[in-house]
């Protein structure tokens, strides 16, 4: 029923709904404003869904599907949620991929004639949802919405419990890395048909009018949003694919929170040009912040990610993925954490253990979604920042500007020590929000309700005394009021001024004219102090929005502070150097490691890992690197990817030294895998990264190949490897690290220049293997398979099948001689040798000779025929 509704207001709907019942054409009315969305619906102590959304809810819930009466002649099909365990239902659904509307009743059911009028008071949508309890503390929950103007793709994103926004502007090509970058919740489009990167993304898709993808509509948003009058101060002025992006962004997101967003007043213009590319196959790869698996553990942010706050987590991860080219920002963080180092960081460590989330509570505050217990928390955070500032280390320009930022206006401290409670309700409906003395009628009417215990004891007091009923008891519950109850034995002594209210099995209930009027005065006074506090709280939100710009910053400092202390205390437990930039080409690593191997190692007490150096300059631009399975080679090319991004990012490395020139990209080509939904098989996977990667490389990237052109056949594998490792010397230049298995590409030194072989060491023991991790100079010898197969558990007697099948290959000539030399140049033809027998022929002209001549020549011819068979 619900996907044929007509447009709200109009008057195709009012004749639609005629036939429903006054409930069921409330509802409807809701539903055709959130046609593609499910509808919450409060009744009661539950949230109703009905007819298809019903359907819907029950097939991705597993909740009850049930009917009730009728409407319009057919019956209606409902299901419910208890509203105790909403939020349960919510994060369930906004996993799946699913947006909420919730209806809440806003009419008074005392007065209303009919159903209770309600409204939808929010949309909750896996890109716009700001509840704490639905929220991942660590990771912000983006928005990201994209256009694109002929060649040109805008992006805009919104954390809309954080207020951050973005813009960039981005080809084709670069989208993947932007969404490996933004790793949206949610993606709005204005189509259907996208490019591979926009369907591959996991997040939400939500499809928008393409009318709301306006780039002058988007700039005038922007605008009036930043308060400003144009876009020139933000350098984001001429981006009009980003503006049209923007616009759709902006009106969904106050069309899902119901108001303007008061907290979003930066804008952040990012372009692909001033940031390190990492393609999505970088992310994966080298597992940044999710496992091939998956999991966010063991990643290299699980690693680093020792932050006291989320506010501190969702910055490092922002660090960690939005690498800048330029290394100023890099070297302020090395040098803060240069000075925390000296200074020491666990007091300041400590003290953030009890500092609240500023940064999404501001934001709660600005869309008045804030709750009391949120405030309180901020609140105790402002008391503290005093001591917090004492600690915080000072000393680099970084860190003093941190500290000049943890100091808000006091008055905003003052106002909430004021105003809330010290232990106040978690909701506002409950009461007990508003500190006492906040207020005077507030204090009074709670009075009221606070002096009825001492009423109620007098007056039972009186009444036994003037009844003669020794158990009379006064008493008040939330279904019947105030009453005096009776037990049977005393009825007959019941005064005639009693009113029986209610008759139980073994007592009887009543009122007298004196409780009656103190009922109505108790009852009367706690609905008008609970009315009285909704009240103060809402002025108090309205006296609050003057803070929202100091109260961004002290959670920005907080979160930027929290992040270089969590680096800090990365580099001074795990021993990490600081790196030194430098403007020539270069990578040079003395005993690098890679992090999460290293760490794992330690944890599972498996032994030590094994540091190796690595050095690329102008001179050496490409490794060619063998040796067996399992002896590290990947390991090896992954940890000085990761260096280079951790230097990158600002935070400290695995290595005792490392020096770096400019990097612009870091490009990997690992592993095997099918990508069938796109019916890609794995070797056409391979050859499209790689091809990738070929197109984008530079002379400032960084490049991970392991085991290129092993999914097809060995000497289409072995030309495509060879070529490609050509391609990346002779024309991209970019640093690189070639691992294969290709014995023939050792000879690739011989005949480029600034290409070396190194191998990876490994000892044989009889029919035993010893990996020994290390990187040496030179190329392999062979590569071990075999005895990689017996560690992994293959049968006894197909090894020995094996074994004896290799050393057949191995003694035969025409094993050795298949092993071509791809590097070679084409062997010259040359004219064969003649032999004695076809130099004698050749002399011969028979013309010329006599008969005599003619019988000697064949003598001597077959005198030599004799000689040479």
């Amino acid at each position: 029923m619900n996907s044929t509704l007509p447009p709200p207001d109009s008057p195709e709907l009012a004749a639609w709904l005629e036939g429903h019942t006054p409930m069921m054409a409330q509802y409807l009315r809701l539903k055709a404003g959130h046609p593609d969305t499910l509808l919450f619906y409060r009744m009661g102590d539950f949230y109703e869904l009905f007819y298809d959304d019903a359907r819907k809810a029950h097939r991705l819930l597993d909740i009850t599907l049930t009917t009730r009466g009728q409407s319009a002649g057919e019956p209606v099909v409902m299901a419910g949620v208890p509203v105790h365990a909403v939020e349960n239902y919510l994060a369930r659904l906004l996993k799946l991929g699913e947006s909420v509307a919730v209806a809440e009743q806003i009419g008074d059911p005392a007065t209303s004639k009919g159903p209770v009028e309600r409204k939808v008071v929010r949309v909750v949508t896996p890109g716009t949802v700001t509840d704490s309890e639905l929220l991942n503390d660590r990771a912000d929950t983006l928005l990201l919405a994209v256009s694109r103007q002929r060649t040109t793709w805008g992006l805009a994103w919104l954390g809309v419990a954080s207020g951050q926004l973005g813009l960039a502007e981005c080809g084709e090509r670069e989208l993947g890395s932007w969404l490996a970058r933004l790793a949206p919740a949610e993606l709005l489009v204005d189509r259907d048909e996208l490019p591979p990167a926009l369907l591959q993304c996991r997040a939400a898709r939500t499809r928008r009018p393409a009318w709301q993808f306006d780039s002058g509509l988007g700039l005038r948003k922007l605008c009036e949003q930043l308060k400003v009058a144009s876009l020139a101060g933000f350098n984001a002025q001429e981006l009009s694919s980003a503006h049209a992006a923007a616009a759709a962004l902006l009106s969904y997101a106050e069309h899902t929170q119901g108001r303007a967003l008061a907290h979003v007043n930066t804008l952040s213009v990012e372009r692909g040009s001033e940031l390190i590319e990492l393609p999505p196959t970088t992310h994966r790869n080298l597992e940044l912040t999710e496992t091939l698996r998956g999991e966010a553990s063991p990643t290299l942010l699980s690693l680093i990610d020792t932050c006291r706050t989320g506010m501190g987590s969702r910055a490092l991860r922002h660090w960690l993925t939005h690498p800048l080219r330029d290394r100023a920002q890099a070297l302020a963080r090395h040098g803060a954490i240069a000075q925390m180092l000296a200074d020491g960081v666990e007091p300041l460590r400590e003290l953030l253990r009890g500092v609240s989330d500023v940064e999404r509570i501001s934001a709660r505050i600005a869309l008045r979604q804030v709750r009391p217990r949120e405030l309180s928390g901020l609140r105790q955070t402002l008391a503290e920042l005093p001591r917090l500032r004492a600690v915080a280390p000072r000393g680099s320009a970084l860190l003093d500007s941190l500290h000049a930022e943890l100091a808000p206006p006091p008055a905003v401290g003052e106002l909430l020590a004021r105003a809330i409670a010290a232990e106040p309700a978690v909701l506002l409906r409950d009461g007990g929000v508003i500190a006492t003395g906040f207020d005077a009628e507030l204090d009074e009417l709670r009075a009221i309700g606070q002096n009825c215990d001492d009423f109620l004891l007098a007056l039972e007091a009186r009444e036994r005394e003037r009844t003669g009923i020794a158990n009379l008891r006064v008493q008040f519950n939330k279904v019947h009021g105030f009453y005096i109850e009776v037990t049977s034995s005393g009825r007959d002594k019941v005064p005639a001024d009693y009113q029986r209210r209610q008759t139980l099995k073994n007592a009887e209930r009543f009122i007298t004219p004196e409780l009656k009027a103190f009922e109505d005065k108790a009852l009367s006074a706690q609905d008008r102090a609970l009315a009285r506090e909704k009240w103060l709280f809402e002025l108090l939100l309205d006296e609050l929005q003057g803070f929202l710009g100091p109260l961004t910053a002290l959670g920005r400092a907080l979160a930027a502070l929290d992040a270089l202390a969590a680096l800090t205390e990365r580099a001074a437990t795990l021993d990490w150097c600081a790196p030194e930039f430098v403007n020539h080409p270069c990578i040079e690593i003395q005993a690098g490691r890679h992090p999460v191997v290293q760490a794992r190692l330690a944890e599972t007490g498996a032994g030590d890992f094994i540091a190796n150096d690595c050095r690329l300059d102008a001179r050496t631009r490409l490794q060619i690197i063998t040796g067996p399975n399992m002896g590290g080679k990947s390991t090896y090319m992954r940890q000085v990817a990761l260096i280079v991004l951790l230097a990158s990012m600002g935070s400290y490395v695995p290595a005792r030294f490392c020096r770096l020139g400019p990097i612009d990209a870091i490009h990997t080509r690992i592993g095997a895998a099918d990508d069938l939904a796109n019916a890609q098989s794995t070797f056409m996977m391979e050859m499209t990264e790689a091809a990738a990667i070929l197109h984008s490389a530079t002379e400032h990237s960084l490049v991970l190949m392991d085991e290129i052109g092993r999914g097809t056949s060995t000497f289409d594998g072995l030309a495509l490897a060879s070529a490609i490792a050509t391609q990346l010397h002779d024309r991209c230049k970019a640093f690189t690290l070639f691992a294969t298995h290709y014995f023939e590409l050792t000879e690739f030194p011989r005949r480029h220049e600034r290409a070396v072989n190194l191998h990876v060491s490994a000892a044989e023991s009889g029919d035993d293997i010893v990996f020994l991790h290390a990187i040496e100079p030179g190329p392999a010898s062979r590569s071990y398979g075999v005895q990689v197969a017996r560690l992994a558990g293959m049968p006894p007697a197909l090894i020995r099948q094996a074994r004896a099948t290799l050393e057949a290959l191995e003694s035969q000539a025409q094993a050795r001689e298949a092993q071509v030399d791809l590097f070679a140049p084409p062997p010259t033809p040359t004219a064969p040798v003649p032999s004695e027998l076809e130099e004698a022929l050749g002399a011969i002209d028979p013309d010329a000779l006599t008969p005599r001549e003619a019988l000697d020549a064949l003598y001597h011819l077959k005198k030599l025929q004799k000689a040479h068979p």
